[in-house]
């Protein structure tokens, strides 16, 4: 499953990333085995247990919401935090990474679904942060694309808008803040459900647990 998953992300250009969260080290080894680097966790202190414990050029992005007092767990080991969803999370990854003399590089999550349940910034919030003068002083973190979820749905033309909305929101903080910037080009969309809908939208980075290690 793990090889036919990669060849149709691969046609696209775009990465895959592990979602081993609630998943056992041995569960993650046999995907290693197969050649798998990149995997995604949603539970801080969980994941700071596997770095320790699983081979060091495991790649660890970080796909929960998190809470400011957690982030100085992360913050020596992450390589993508995808779910910057708030001002103040930003600021508390930007301190910590100073602490460590890191560069952190981040994501903008943007709210797209229609739950209320999910997280994330619009457009306006993201804009005001992007100009905003603590924004500029920041020297520790990274932004380097957008990340958003869609509707947990059947109708898949829900998800499709909720996906390009997610691209257009890309394009615009592409052109308007981050043209210069080349390293400013992922967006991580799609999960199991959706992954191929995803990539077809232009996703770059997809999140997939339930398809490669089955369901909890």
């Amino acid at each position: 499953m793990l090889k036919e998953i990669q060849n149709q992300i691969q046609a696209y250009s775009a990465q895959l990333i592990a979602v081993s969260k609630t998943k056992s080290n041995a569960q993650i080894m046999e995907l290693y085995e197969l050649g798998q680097r990149d995997f995604g966790e949603n539970r801080v202190l969980e994941l700071a247990e596997k770095y320790e414990t699983l081979p060091k050029d495991i790649k660890w992005h970080f796909i929960g919401h998190l809470q400011t007092n957690k982030v100085k767990y992360l913050v020596p080991f992450v390589h993508l935090i995808h779910s910057v969803d708030r001002f103040k999370v930003l600021k508390e990854i930007n301190k910590q990474a100073l602490k460590e003399d890191k560069v952190i590089n981040c994501l903008i999550q943007f709210h797209i679904a229609e739950e209320s349940s999910k997280f994330g910034f619009d457009i306006q919030e993201a804009r005001e942060m992007l100009e905003s003068e603590a924004y500029q002083m920041m020297q520790n973190i990274r932004f380097v694309g957008v990340m958003g979820m869609g509707t947990f749905t059947d109708n898949m033309d829900q998800v499709r808008k909720e996906f390009q909305q997610l691209k257009s929101l890309f394009d615009e903080l592409k052109i308007n803040y981050f043209s210069t910037d080349d390293t400013f080009k992922e967006i991580s969309m799609g999960m199991s459900g959706d992954y191929m809908l995803a990539l077809e939208e232009g996703s770059t980075m997809v999140r997939i647990g339930t398809l490669l290690f089955g369901r909890r």
